[in-house]
């Protein structure tokens, strides 16, 4: 599936007072993997920003001067977009907006665009595995250990790349898989060089076999309880206690 986080920045709120988008940004995810391909632009909205959001953002009506109209880049961005599923935390500001902008300039097809992409909406997510918590992107980074260091203002492009890890954690299961740790071609892609290969070692069939080391009863209680406490964080049972469980086993 094609996945597209996406996040905006605006004047202020709400859209029906006329407020405007100032910044898009989107990365691509294909197969839960990162693609590299984004779509990010800031936009002239002819009005000023109002001064608290320029506190959220830190986007002046100075920087913005000059910058392209959403008229300018609109068939470039819903291109991008097109057939997607659109990851976005708290869907319904920026798809009111992203609308808004579409039937300002007569892109009357255009301005409902849950009718050209699909909608998963992380806050709702976040919601509903985390009752009565803080769900915001911060407070999502912090419980999944996602790094957001670099996010002292918000911005849209890096705030849709802290998204879509954020997603990846929340949703579960390993986003990556390399053979050799730290081997790479150098150009970003992903894919291998080639040469990685020659760096697996192969074991001797003659080698002495290893001592295996079976988990005593405290190791099993404690093996248990964080699996319990990963259920309770996750709003289900986790993989290991759900394939057990198939197998008519138990976690002890």
């Amino acid at each position: 599936m094609r996945s597209v986080v996406l996040d905006t920045e605006t004047t202020g709120m709400p859209v029906t007072d006329g407020h405007r988008v100032i910044e898009i940004g989107c990365v691509e995810l294909m197969g839960r993997r990162l693609t590299g391909r984004h779509f990010h632009v800031y936009l002239q909205p002819d009005r000023e920003s109002d001064e608290g959001a320029i506190g959220v953002h830190g986007i002046t009506n100075e920087f913005l001067v000059g910058k392209p109209r959403f008229a300018e880049v609109a068939d470039e961005f819903f291109d991008f977009i097109k057939g997607a599923q659109l990851i976005i935390h708290n869907a319904a500001f920026d798809v009111g907006f992203l609308n808004n902008e579409f039937a300002l300039i007569g892109q009357t097809d255009r301005a409902d665009i849950t009718r050209h992409c699909s909608i998963l909406d992380t806050l709702a997510m976040a919601r509903a595995r985390h009752p009565g918590q803080r769900n915001s992107l911060d407070a999502l980074c912090k419980r999944y250990g996602v790094d957001n260091s670099g996010r002292e203002l918000h911005g849209a492009l890096l705030d849709s790349e802290i998204l879509a890890d954020v997603y990846l954690t929340m949703t579960g299961g390993q986003t990556s898989l390399s053979l050799a740790g730290n081997a790479s071609d150098g150009n970003g892609s992903g894919e291998g060089s080639g040469n990685q290969a020659s760096e697996i070692r192969r074991l001797s069939a003659d080698r002495q076999p290893g001592r295996i080391i079976r988990a005593s009863e405290s190791d099993l209680a404690e093996h248990a309880a964080r699996l319990e406490a990963i259920a309770k964080s996750a709003g289900s049972p986790s993989l290991w206690a759900q394939l057990l469980d198939a197998k008519g086993q138990t976690l002890q």
